[in-house]
């Protein structure tokens, strides 16, 4: 009898566990949209959330069935023109996105008619099974930088039209997707290393010394690798390492006053407190008073006087740590931990490279949003506003981490 009931349920969700994980994910996000609504002061925007999102939620198991009965080689055969339509709809945002709701205004959202989605967030998935449908056509693992181009290019591009919204939360959820696609696809690890030295180098170039130290331990790496990298390739990345060690203090007086304060204050709150430090003075207040058991579901005092900002939204792990505490958070995190294992399990099950490649894209896109979101709350990453996968507020996210769930059963169905 059990081993029928088990049949029956993989028959109708492709695998168990990774959906009963994703539903009771969802169910506490609407759960926890519905406390962060419950103000001193009512808010009529943040206190019916809840409610859109048990919509949304409705939508997205309707998106779920759907999708997870089509066949795995139709997605495969409509990865690129997927991707295209996706590149297209981020250049439209670009032009005539809305704003209402987000950080100086600025366009994320396309609406039409009365729907509005976010077109990033489709984006994302049809980065994955673009890339995916990129590297399963290689019989061989990319082994030098001049192969990584092309994929670096593929994934830049949404990328950077994503981080001209600015969006840049969103934006490194597309570098998760990257390098965890690479890294199945058995890439080694020094060339991953290669590959992100810009970026590292960027973020060093904040003191002289650390940089040039640095850039004389890549100088050494390179030396090393002389034999494994062609000559224009190691010349390549030195001089991106220089060239991002050059443009940081520009890029760093391009960036508008709400970003330079975003990332002083993850240094030191306490130099803006009242202003761009609020936010993370309040979220560690938050956290820091729940304890071992929290204060209790909808009781958290730095929630109902409305202190955390965007609690229902990019703080809803604040309100978390406030009201469920310790034990609360935890269990949490846990939850995602299993939903990812899950992945990796089936990533290794599959027989089609094309799906373990969908399925490992789906895992750095979640784990980079798991790691921002909860980091961010806690003062261990800067402030990039976003969302928390199922558990958020956001429609449109919410639909498209189904619609993930439904090619990660359909994936592992066709094993």
């Amino acid at each position: 009898m059990g081993s029928m009931v088990t049949a029956s349920l993989r028959r109708w969700t492709g695998d168990a566990p990774l959906v009963a994980v994703s539903l009771a994910l969802s169910l506490f996000g609407v759960a926890m949209v519905y406390s962060a609504g419950i103000l001193n002061v009512p808010s009529p925007i943040v206190e019916g959330a809840w409610l859109r999102q048990l919509v949304w939620l409705a939508v997205a198991l309707v998106a779920f069935a759907v999708a997870s009965r089509i066949e795995s080689r139709w997605f495969e055969w409509a990865a690129f023109p997927a991707y295209t339509i996706a590149v297209v709809l981020l250049g439209v945002t670009l032009v005539l996105g809305t704003g209402a709701g987000t950080a100086e205004g600025v366009g994320r959202w396309l609406q039409f008619g009365g729907i509005r989605f976010q077109p990033a967030e489709v984006a994302k998935l049809a980065t994955i099974l673009a890339l995916a449908r990129l590297l399963s056509t290689r019989e061989e693992a990319p082994t030098s930088l001049k192969a990584l181009l092309a994929p670096a290019c593929l994934v830049g591009l949404p990328l950077g039209l994503v981080v001209l919204q600015p969006d840049l939360g969103t934006a490194l959820a597309f570098v998760g997707i990257l390098f965890a696609a690479l890294f199945w696809a058995g890439v080694p690890g020094t060339l991953l290393f290669l590959l992100a030295s810009p970026g590292l180098a960027l973020i060093l170039s904040f003191d002289t010394r650390i940089w040039s130290a640095y850039f004389i331990g890549l100088a050494v790496l390179l030396y090393v690798l002389r034999y494994r990298l062609y000559l224009f390739e190691s010349v390549g990345v030195a001089l991106a390492n220089i060239a991002a060690g050059t443009i940081a203090f520009p890029l760093w007086n391009s960036l508008a006053a709400y970003q330079k304060n975003r990332l002083l204050v993850f240094l030191d709150p306490g130099l803006d407190p009242r202003g761009a430090g609020w936010n993370l003075i309040q979220s560690k207040v938050a956290i820091g008073s729940g304890g071992l058991t929290g204060k209790g579901f909808t009781q958290g005092t730095q929630k109902r006087l409305d202190f955390l900002p965007e609690q229902h939204t990019d703080f809803i792990f604040s309100v978390i740590g406030e009201e469920l505490g310790f034990i609360g958070t935890t269990l949490a995190i846990l939850a995602f931990a299993v939903l990812l294992h899950r992945l990796v399990r089936l990533a290794e099950k599959a027989a089609d490279p094309f799906a373990g490649l969908v399925l490992f894209g789906i895992f750095g896109a979640w784990l980079m949003h798991i790691f921002i979101n909860v980091g961010m709350t806690i003062g261990i990453v800067p402030i990039t506003g976003i969302p928390l996968p199922f558990v958020s507020y956001g429609g449109t996210f919410l639909v498209m981490c189904w619609v993930s769930v439904a090619l990660a059963v359909r994936m592992a169905s066709e094993d």
